[in-house]
């Protein structure tokens, strides 16, 4: 009860000074030189990883023209989709273009025109004996979370026959991304998925046709660019581009570049889709590749792993301090703030400390806020974790040693650190390499606030090339990377066994 209501205190006092803050004026934006453009990296054609590490696609292509003819920069910032809104309202993102469906959203965004016309189709494999919509009664269906395809069978706006058909299936269910949907239907886990037309084509043309898609569509809808409400200026002068570009014909040749020309409707002309053999690379050179652009992934969560260990460690001894205080509010304090830290799941710790200065102070952040809150949150979390760990090794030293250092005349100092601090670090070893262990694989947390390590990246590169190749890559990476810390670890234990 006491801990509750010091954690309410605490939250009333925050609000109070974030309402204080949000009341401040905001000072008004300088002259546009640069676009940043939020997508989703694992939606090909509309927006994906290329085999040259570049983030490429229809979407993309017709964001780096406008960019070109207004003299701004484009900035691309793959985004964790479930938290699109967030990005664009904390002014992270300018706009969401990614094959961003309008239809059920009219009202949560200013909006270009539809520049697509999208349907939403069931595809099966190859050797399937469903041929049409029907045939998916008693079937398991699966389609990408907060799809336009989960929307048309469950969504408000749902048409009664699409949700007689969803009442049909043995089941309907979700995966984070088409990469993982492909796999489930592959391997047979699933009997159909449902998608976008213009993924659809992409990933079966990508798979080498062992899939195939249905003659009927399940729904359809458009796709437009989605501003923040209000934000009239932006959508205005992206909008008059896309139309000179219309009018002179470079719409077009983009849309025809990525295959899309039925698709659109900005532009009278519709050819159908050309359907392009892909030939498979052999798998060293696909290999290479993809080791290649994992590298830059390597590097981000080796960033993270070396710099939360830099911080969190130090931070945890002091944290400790504070949690054995005699001073007894310091050491309630410190009790709620590792329960909070230790209770709560890492993922929401890093969205709060990426949103937090938005939604609580009215404060934007700045472009580069992305790393320096993926290090606050990691640091902060395992802090809690090694403080306790810290505190165990701290108490399991006997009395009579502290008995000892008072006879010989120890200063506290003195004590802690020749007598305390070498046992302590002793006993907490074993603790201390789990933890370091669990902080390789946790990197891949980073992926909450759309700061791009490896696993993100290994995903990414999953759905652009249509293979799991490059999981299994990030996993052995994992693995090396841990064999070492756990043999370096070992060495330090070793060496502070001396006295068995």
């Amino acid at each position: 009860m006491k801990n509750f209501k010091i954690f309410a205190i605490l939250t009333a006092v925050v609000l109070v000074v974030g309402s204080f803050f949000s009341a401040l004026p905001v000072s008004a934006a300088s002259e546009r030189t640069m676009l940043t453009v939020g997508f989703d990296a694992e939606f090909p054609p509309y927006g994906y990883q290329n085999d040259e590490g570049e983030y490429v696609g229809f979407d993309l292509s017709l964001a780096e023209e406008v960019c070109r003819r207004r003299g701004w920069e484009l900035k691309k910032v793959p985004i964790e989709w479930d938290l699109k809104d967030m990005e664009l309202d904390t002014g992270a993102i300018d706009c969401i273009w990614n094959g961003f469906t309008i239809n059920g959203r009219e009202n949560d965004y200013t909006w270009s025109l539809p520049y697509v016309d999208n349907s939403q189709v069931a595809v099966v494999r190859s050797d399937s004996s469903i041929n049409k919509l029907s045939d998916l009664a008693g079937k398991i269906v699966v389609v990408q979370t907060d799809s336009s395809a989960l929307a048309a069978f469950t969504g408000e706006d749902a048409e009664p026959e699409n949700i007689a058909l969803a009442e049909s299936f043995a089941d309907l269910q979700q995966v984070g991304d088409y990469n993982s949907a492909f796999m489930n239907l592959e391997s047979g886990a699933v009997d159909a998925v449902c998608l976008d037309i213009g993924v659809a084509n992409y990933e079966i043309a990508a798979r080498g046709n062992k899939f195939k898609m249905l003659d009927e569509n399940i729904s359809s809808e458009q796709y437009g660019i989605g501003f923040l409400k209000g934000n009239t200026e932006l959508r205005d002068q992206v909008q008059e581009t896309l139309f000179e570009m219309v009018e002179d014909g470079e719409f077009l040749r983009i849309a025809k570049e990525w295959e899309l020309e039925d698709c659109v409707c900005l532009s009278d002309d519709s050819v159908a889709v050309k359907q392009t053999e892909t030939t498979e690379k052999p798998f060293g050179e696909k290999l290479w590749n993809i080791c290649k652009q994992l590298l830059k992934g390597v590097g981000a969560s080796l960033a993270i792993f070396f710099l939360t260990l830099l911080f969190s460690l130090p931070l945890g001894l002091i944290i400790a301090f504070g949690r054995m205080s005699k001073f007894k509010p310091l050491s309630i304090l410190i009790k709620v703030y590792i329960s909070i830290l230790r209770g709560t799941p890492l993922m929401l710790q890093l969205i709060v400390v990426f949103f937090g200065p938005y939604y609580l102070f009215n404060i934007q952040t700045p472009p580069g806020y992305r790393f320096y809150a993926v290090i606050i949150g990691f640091t902060l979390n395992y802090a809690a974790y090694f403080a306790e760990i810290y505190r165990s090794g701290i108490q399991a030293v006997p009395v009579g040693q502290h008995e000892a250092c008072e006879i010989l005349g120890y200063s506290k100092t003195q004590k802690f650190f020749k007598i305390v601090f070498p046992q302590m670090i002793k006993n907490i070893i074993p603790s201390i390499t789990n933890e370091v262990i669990t902080l390789v694989k946790d990197t891949s947390l980073a992926f909450a606030i759309s700061y791009t390590e490896m696993f993100t990246l290994a995903k990414q590169v999953a759905a652009a090339q249509a293979t799991i190749l490059p999981l299994f890559v990030a996993g052995l990476c994992y693995y090396v990377f841990n064999f070492i810390v756990a043999f370096v670890m070992e060495r330090i234990e070793k060496k502070l066994s001396y006295f068995r």
